[in-house]
């Protein structure tokens, strides 16, 4: 199997299924995968206890981490392995940072965002996996992890809407937003042959909408 792009970011709300797909499709085709290291995070537990405490340090703290993890990974290719799939790309920083951070905040974030966002390249094609926020919450409650069993469904409509404007500011990058509302591409090798023709297709540059 071949694919026309090269790095491919799988992006989308908590509980989408990013990691999912980016290790299936790493799997079967042979390419490097890069997962963002959450788990280790000391402050993703207190966050979710009190956000605004816990906010800047845990946005800072994310952002750091990612911009090390991709300029490691996506500057020493093998080549044996062509292709890289990540289940995030670096702007998720600033799309959580916009959603969680004051203003003033923000402004002082998005200095240092802006500093290590030039020096990154930027994906051959960014999928969005769109769900519902009821989805969302089915599989965050399905995976257990305990400090998001209490995310509630505004903060992450919150964090979708933060996503969507994003998009809507960045046509020049190549982004699908893939309706995945009735795909079950872990459990379903159907479903998950359909993701796979949708990211070997060609797409030109700006924001395509499509039904897996």
């Amino acid at each position: 199997m071949d694919l026309p792009y090269s790095y491919i970011a799988i992006e989308g709300n908590i509980g989408a299924g990013k990691t999912s797909l980016s290790t299936k499709l790493a799997e079967d085709f042979n390419g490097r995968l890069v997962l963002e290291e959450f788990a280790d995070n000391p402050f993703l537990p207190k966050f979710y206890e009190h956000p605004e405490r816990y906010a800047f340090p845990l946005e800072l703290s994310f952002l750091a981490e990612r911009f090390s993890q991709l300029k490691q990974d996506l500057y020493s290719r093998d080549l044996f392995q062509p292709f890289v799939f990540a289940d995030y790309f670096i702007s998720k920083s600033m799309i959580f940072a916009k959603a969680n951070l004051g203003e003033e905040e923000f402004e002082l974030f998005m200095r240092m965002f802006k500093l290590m966002d030039t020096q990154l390249p930027r994906p051959d094609l960014m999928v969005y996996l769109h769900l519902e926020v009821d989805q969302l919450q089915a599989n965050i409650k399905k995976r257990g992890r305990t400090y998001e069993q209490q995310i509630k469904d505004e903060y992450l409509k919150s964090i979708q809407d933060s996503y969507f404007a994003f998009i809507k500011q960045h046509r020049k990058l190549r982004i699908l937003i893939v309706e995945t509302a009735d795909v079950d591409f872990v459990n379903n090798p159907k479903d998950y042959q359909r993701m796979i023709d949708i990211v070997s297709e060609t797409y030109p540059k700006g924001i395509h909408r499509i039904k897996a």
